[in-house]
């Protein structure tokens, strides 16, 4: 009976990579210039698991699986599912939008015309955090719910002749046929017509449980088992920080100085090309950022860090990091280390960036390519790198107002 649930489709990974990578258009943050996106989602996906950088409010983790399960219940067939499941997200625009926190709602600026559902954008964070039971992409699920269907009825049909011989009934054979976790709050009375992204006590409670089972030891575990709203701009800096476990520290530690020489790079890298189009007010804000940036630099700490401990701490199970990216992460790190306020000034320094977009680019480098260099706009990642938190604040804030919020009975 398992066997019919086998749905792994072995697309699934590429399929979500295609769209992680499609996604990192839409933040400034995100631009990966200097091929250094390997490093940068192994610091996010161990600090928060099941996130991405255009999720926008916690309750969609709930809203799917809601428009799922009617679906199911009501036994739509394969053939209609995909379509029937296209038109209930877009129900949930008017109403989102017309809610009392429409923030983070999708279908503001595109209406019926968006093309990239929520869904899509949450299916992976639903499997990473154990809400989606069933391991496969959206779309398999949508061509091969049937098998679904037929297998609760084998196992309905199963339990009824053991309860006829009197036989025990075993409730584990019910699980194979799960799609959805066993705990999933119901959805309130007027779903969607009345949805709005305030969580519920209960709602909050199982989002929170979620978390901490399936994503155990993370930053994201410990600050959703410690809810409190944040505003600070990055993890590092969050309140709490002084009682967060030593592992997750370190682990933090790595991700702030990383994000601190790659935004010095990104610095680089644009003041570069401002001279080359001779912009020269652009090249001089660049420049005075630079200087902010010298005036805040933690030179102690990236004195003494050392590359070998950065790469075991990116080095985990499903992320690695090519040869090609470690030499050029130490070697910039050694001109920090080295002369932080001559990297704009010598050609070292230059050049290695240069080199870097170049060896990454070939004949669609700016630096190679006028078409390329016509088409930049100025602050090609330039957003220090904060590993999803502005994601995982607003989940934070949502989950905290949740644990304050009305209890359903």
């Amino acid at each position: 009976m398992a066997s019919v649930l086998a749905w792994l489709d072995h697309d699934l990974r590429a399929q979500e990579e295609t769209l992680r990578l499609f996604s990192q258009f839409q933040e400034k943050e995100s631009r990966d210039e200097l091929g250094i996106s390997a490093i940068r989602d192994s610091f996010a996906d161990q600090l928060f698991p099941g996130t991405s950088t255009i999720q926008t409010r916690l309750r969609y983790m709930l809203f799917i699986p809601w428009m799922y399960q009617k679906l199911e219940g009501k036994r739509t067939p394969a053939e209609s599912f995909a379509r029937i499941a296209d038109q209930q997200e877009r129900s949930l625009f008017k109403p989102l939008l017309a809610s009392r926190d429409p923030a983070g709602a999708f279908g503001k600026h595109s209406g019926q015309n968006l093309k990239r559902l929520p869904g899509s954008i949450y299916w992976s964070g639903l499997g990473r955090w154990k809400i989606r039971l069933i391991d496969c992409s959206q779309d398999e699920y949508h061509r091969r719910v049937d098998e679904l269907y037929r297998c609760r009825d084998a196992i309905a049909a199963r339990e009824n002749k053991e309860k006829i011989r009197g036989d025990d009934v075993d409730p584990e054979q019910r699980k194979i046929a799960l799609s959805w976790h066993s705990s999933l709050p119901p959805a309130p009375d007027d779903f969607p017509a009345g949805a709005s992204f305030d969580l519920t006590r209960e709602e909050a409670s199982f989002l929170s449980d979620r978390i901490q089972a399936s994503c155990p030891g993370s930053l994201l575990a410990h600050l959703a088992l410690n809810s409190e709203e944040v505003s600070v701009n990055f993890p590092w800096e969050h309140p709490g920080y002084a009682s967060f476990p030593d592992n997750l520290k370190a682990l933090l530690t790595h991700a702030r100085l990383f994000s601190e020489i790659m935004y010095a790079a990104a610095l680089s890298y644009n003041v570069q090309l401002a001279r080359k189009s001779n912009l020269t007010a652009l090249a001089r804000d660049h420049e005075e950022r630079f200087a902010a940036w010298l005036t805040t630099l933690p030179y102690n700490d990236i004195r003494n860090w050392q590359p070998q401990a950065l790469w075991e701490a990116v080095c985990q199970p499903g992320h690695s990091v090519s040869y090609k990216t470690r030499l050029f992460i130490e070697q910039w790190l050694g001109h920090i280390q080295h002369s932080p306020e001559t990297l704009l000034s010598d050609e070292n320094a230059l050049a290695l960036i240069r080199q870097r977009e170049i060896e990454l680019k070939g004949a669609r480098s700016r630096f190679k390519n006028q078409l390329a260099l016509d088409m930049w706009q100025g602050y090609a990642g330039t957003g220090k790198l904060a590993y999803r938190w502005n994601t995982v604040r607003t989940f934070l804030n949502d989950l905290a107002l949740g644990f304050k919020g009305k209890e359903v009975c």
